[in-house]
């Protein structure tokens, strides 16, 4: 019987640092294959009780359950879309309205200004021309990023949905591949491993879509308080925009100030807007993902930060919202494999009392 290679510390830490970085690497050249992959694995995995509930209940074939599928998930999104385009087709009617009440407050805030920082409104309308200029100079970029993005966009809605369909219809193959490449003696941790995850995604995407739901109730009962026209929508947006970290309240909470305009532009209301967007993110952060979320996904807050960050820097918003999933996984990988066990707990959100250092003194005649 062969003895397992046994390798130096600094060896081991070289080795996992050329691995990271080969990974990394690979996945920056590759964001625009792997990313639409990834997000198709996770909405498999979330349908995938569906599936089985067709293909093993009510006897679907494989491929007709798979289809099905796939289009309850995307009717479910499409609705969603459906919906909020309706609303806003009615917002832009009053246009004219929010254009009038946004020059009404951008007045206030010069006068403001004036009052407060003696800098006339000459000055700051001379500031805000060079700024505009300077943006106009970078706009033919802007614009074919943004054409870029949409087209990319377009490719994702078409490809996520046909990536979805074959991991459902390929399941039993995919696993048997894992099977087959795993040596028999760890055929029962690989099946621990495979149902953990399972387990995790689906407890985290259902754990999402609770913490969008209940974002969105408590936006559109606040924005309802104080008075703000369309606050269903503007609480469905501030709901799904918060899945985004960090970006999506702050894009929310502009959009629902520039929706207020349509009812008035006093600033009584947009300070409003603000007290309710903040006081639903401290409900968000110190209820709902502690008892959401955390507890589904045990991964601790600086991993999570870093992860979060590290995937926008490689992927964007799609690297964003794959961060914690893929930090899930990697965790219940590294918990079950004795070498990698260290990477898991440092990656957990154990929380020991106190470490105290226990070292026993060598008597030097012995």
């Amino acid at each position: 019987m062969t003895r397992p290679l046994q390798l130096p510390l600094y060896a081991k830490l070289s080795l996992i640092l050329v691995s990271l970085i080969c990974f990394a690497f690979i996945f920056c050249i590759g964001k625009d294959i792997i990313t639409p992959v990834l997000m198709a694995f996770l909405f498999s995995v979330l349908l995938l009780p569906v599936f089985t509930f067709l293909n093993t209940k009510l006897k679907f074939p494989r491929y007709l359950a798979a289809i099905l599928c796939v289009i309850l998930f995307a009717s479910f999104i499409v609705g969603i879309l459906l919906f909020i385009s309706y609303e806003v087709t009615d917002m832009a009617n009053d246009f004219a309205t929010i254009k009038k009440n946004a020059n009404t407050f951008l007045v206030d805030i010069h006068k403001f200004i004036k009052d407060n920082f003696n800098i006339s409104i000459g000055e700051q309308k001379k500031y805000i021309d060079t700024v505009t200029k300077d943006s106009v100079k970078n706009g033919n970029a802007t614009i074919g990023s943004a054409i870029i993005s949409i087209s990319d966009l377009l490719l994702d809605c078409t490809i996520i949905p046909i990536y979805t369909f074959l991991f459902l219809l390929y399941k039993d193959h995919f696993i048997l591949f894992l099977v087959k490449l795993i040596s028999k003696e760890n055929h029962a941790a690989l099946k621990n491993i495979l149902s953990q995850i399972k387990v995790s995604i689906n407890n985290y995407i259902v754990s999402l879509i609770l913490e969008m739901i209940v974002v969105s109730v408590l936006t559109s009962l606040g924005l309802w308080i104080i008075g703000v026209k369309y606050f269903i929508l503007l609480g469905l947006i501030t709901g799904i925009l918060n899945l985004i970290p960090y970006i999506g309240i702050t894009a929310a909470g502009i959009i629902t100030i520039l929706a207020s305009l349509t009812g008035s532009a006093e600033t009584s209301v947009i300070i409003s807007i603000l007290i309710v967007n903040l006081i639903v993110q401290l409900i968000d952060n110190n209820i709902l993902v502690p008892l959401i979320i955390n507890s589904k996904v045990e991964i601790n807050a600086f991993v999570s930060i870093m992860g979060i960050i590290i995937g926008g820097s490689a992927a964007g918003i799609s690297g964003m919202f794959l961060a914690i999933p893929l930090l899930a996984i990697l965790k219940i990988i590294f918990d079950r494999i004795e070498s990698l066990e260290p990477w898991g707990y440092l990656m957990g959100n154990h929380m020991p009392k106190r470490f105290i250092w226990r070292i026993r003194k060598v008597n030097p005649q012995n």
